[in-house]
């Protein structure tokens, strides 16, 4: 295949999130490598699926590797597989700090050194990270530790990324959502979510894609942590 049009490699991919940016890249003609834990092959030439555990090394490199074999170029990766657990502080398990830095922290430092590599060398690129804004707005009514500690990591080095490749002409961004409809929330579990956000509801998915398309096409804003919360990192409420 051909190395002309753009190639956007997305992390947890299958659902949610991941499923609708998938949807959104090909639609503005890019190919897509899509990548989770479990994710069914596609009959569309222009996609790869990989299945795999992100906070695995090895996928990160097959990833890169099928990538860079399949489609011959990588213009824009989404991290956006993560990990939410929400409970006190005191209660988390070994097993649940392991987990989720292996997903949120891990996955993205293995994935995200071979790509951004590749693109120093071709001299553009563009990479946005999906933190949270439990990052920046703690709320008592759902304590989440080791997502402020893993997804604030995550807006702290989107900064630095940033700034270290800005001459170079490869962009680093992200976007910080609120709670939004996926299915990692229970719809039991909705209207005490909704009366956490000052709007009153659940953010949807394609609220998430526009912000991202957004960056995507403004070739000016590098370092940018894009909130996309209701309202929820503008204060208190």
């Amino acid at each position: 295949m051909t190395s002309e049009a753009k190639v956007a490699v997305i992390t947890g991919a299958s659902r949610g999130i991941g499923a609708s940016l998938l949807k959104a890249y090909r639609e503005i003609g890019y190919r897509v490598v899509a990548s989770a834990r479990t994710i069914g092959k596609s009959n569309d030439p222009a996609m790869l699926a990989v299945a795999g555990d992100i906070a695995c090394p090895e996928t990160a490199e097959d990833i890169y590797k099928l990538a860079i074999e399949r489609f011959g170029r990588i213009d824009t990766l989404i991290n956006n597989a993560g990990m939410f657990v929400a409970k006190p502080f005191t209660e988390y398990s070994e097993a649940d700090f392991a987990k989720i830095v292996s997903i949120n922290l891990a996955g993205f430092f293995h994935l995200t050194q071979r790509v951004a590599a590749s693109m120093l060398q071709v001299g553009s690129g563009h990479i946005v990270n999906i933190t949270a804004t439990i990052a920046e707005q703690p709320m008592a009514a759902l304590p989440a530790a080791l997502a402020t500690l893993t997804k604030g990591a995550l807006n702290a080095v989107t900064r630095s990324l940033a700034i270290e490749y800005a001459s170079r002409h490869v962009r680093v961004n992200a976007v910080s959502p609120g709670v939004i409809d996926t299915p990692m929330h229970s719809p039991e579990a909705h209207p005490f979510l909704a009366r956490l956000q000052p709007m009153g509801r659940l953010g949807e998915t394609k609220e998430i894609v526009d912000a991202v398309m957004y960056l995507e096409h403004a070739a000016f804003v590098t370092g940018e942590i894009m909130h996309v919360d209701g309202g929820a990192s503008a204060g208190r409420w």
